[in-house]
């Protein structure tokens, strides 16, 4: 089966880079930079920031649903990147990492869920799309628990 991966959009995200640290804290955000490789993972390029490279902290809604699955959480972007999106390709980012992903139906409820290596994510996501009600998958990275991508029918 075929499938589409995508990132954030970065225009939600471009005022960010322009304010200060303060009113990034307003926010309840804040300016971090890379001090590793792969520990800073961009959800718009869905690619990690290289060590000294900046990026902004924030908690985003990444579930706006009207259920209880309704989910936000903390996630890295960074400056300058466009959306990753992508049909039949998994990129690095996620093929490095443990991954938590959840299937949900049209109305935002959890139908499935399962945890694998981002190097053997291609058969759980037809495992996921085989059962009619699952609509999309949303990608997590397992052990912080942060979301990563979304993935839809392509």
């Amino acid at each position: 089966m075929h499938f589409r991966i995508t990132g954030l959009p970065a225009e939600p995200f471009a005022e960010l880079f322009t304010l200060s640290d303060e009113a990034l804290a307003e926010r309840h955000a804040m300016r971090v930079v890379a001090d590793q490789p792969h520990g800073y993972p961009c959800r718009v390029s869905l690619t990690d920031a290289e060590p000294g490279q900046s990026l902004i902290l924030l908690n985003f809604e990444h579930h706006p649903v009207g259920t209880p699955f309704r989910s936000s959480y903390a996630i890295y972007v960074r400056e300058g990147e466009e959306q990753y999106d992508e049909v039949d390709d998994v990129p690095d980012q996620l093929r490095r990492r443990l991954l938590s992903v959840r299937g949900f139906d049209e109305q935002g409820m959890l139908r499935d869920a399962d945890v694998v290596q981002g190097t053997a994510l291609e058969p759980l996501i037809d495992r996921l799309f085989a059962d009619a009600r699952v609509s999309y998958l949303h990608i997590h990275i397992a052990r912080p628990g942060c979301y990563a991508a979304r993935v839809d029918r392509a």
